[in-house]
């Protein structure tokens, strides 16, 4: 990543940090970055039967996500625009949500752990 896509991906970032307090959602969020072969936070938590906004960040590059186990339609995720999904876990585990993207083989070992506790 160039210094100047870096420079924008940490202003994106903070501007969604500080914007996203302002959205009053009725249930709770988790942010998510996505950065060339990794997301960030690599784990999340969720609740069964709980309600709960994804807002994910591209970096670089467009990523693919889709997970029946957790609720997450197949989903485009854009680079530099926040993509908002919405789940609601209907049963308990421990779920791997793998980057589907087909441009270049390193997004197969981009993984997701979402633990859906009861």
């Amino acid at each position: 990543m160039n210094r100047l896509s870096r420079i924008s991906f940490i202003a994106a970032i903070t501007a969604f940090v500080l914007v996203a307090p302002l959205c009053a959602l009725a249930h709770p969020s988790s942010d998510i970055g996505l950065s060339g072969t990794k997301f960030t936070p690599s784990e999340i938590e969720l609740h069964v039967g709980e309600t709960t906004t994804l807002r994910l960040l591209a970096s670089e590059g467009t990523h693919v996500i889709q997970s029946d186990d957790v609720g997450i339609p197949q989903t485009t995720i854009p680079p530099d625009q926040v993509t908002t999904i919405v789940v609601t876990p209907k049963k308990a585990g421990t779920f791997q949500v793998h980057c589907m993207a087909t441009n270049g083989t390193e997004h197969t070992d981009m993984i997701l752990t979402v633990k859906v506790l009861p």
